[in-house]
């Protein structure tokens, strides 16, 4: 049997034999068991060596916040300067609002400049501010643009100088660049239709 005693009939003698076996067995065993009950467990590799379970915990620990940061990194470049500097201003209005006490009063510098600030419809001042606006932007120097007939493409969509007389003096290379994509473009959509021609 499992435990080790005979199985059948046995006599008393035999049965009592057995039982005295089996308890010196366990006495002598008894000190191993309790060597076992406290000890810890020894977890190993792949090719038998005992492994850190701390050190790996600690090292687990260290990736995760390396990622952590690297995440936070990646997240505060993808916003965008501009947008992080628009927030952050957004904030310190909001902030500054807050300090202001609710009640507002003719004398608030803030609120008269923010009304002053706003365009109304229907304001016949308007439109004389708008044109000394535009008339203190136009005196400003802005480079000269070419205003003629529509030139030819380029791959690139540059627009001529402001002194370009209208001939094209090139040697032709732009427009055969165009005809080759064009018929390409035939070419590939024409044996497109023909493979599902039959369809």
């Amino acid at each position: 049997m499992l435990s080790g005693v005979k199985a059948g009939l046995v006599s008393a003698d035999v049965l009592r034999r057995e039982q005295q076996e089996l308890r010196r067995h366990e006495r002598n065993h008894k000190h191993l068991e309790e060597e076992s009950r406290h000890s810890e467990t020894v977890f190993r590799d792949k090719s038998g060596r005992k492994r850190d379970l701390a050190q790996e915990r600690l090292e687990q620990r260290q990736k995760a916040e390396a990622k952590s940061e690297r995440d936070e990194q990646y997240a505060k470049w993808g916003k965008g300067l501009a947008q992080g500097r628009q927030q952050q201003q957004n904030v310190e209005d909001a902030i500054k609002e807050m300090q202001k006490p609710l009640a507002r009063y003719i004398d608030d510098q803030d609120l008269d400049r923010m009304l002053r600030e706003q365009e109304r419809e229907g304001d016949p001042m308007a439109d004389f501010i708008k044109k000394r606006k535009a008339k203190e932007n136009k005196e400003k120097k802005e480079k000269p643009r070419y205003n003629g007939p529509a030139p030819p493409l380029n791959r690139f969509n540059i627009w001529p100088g402001h002194r370009w007389d209208g001939v094209d003096r090139s040697n032709g290379f732009e427009q055969q660049r165009f005809a080759r994509i064009a018929n390409k473009k035939a070419v590939q959509e024409l044996a497109y239709k023909w493979s599902v021609e039959d369809m």
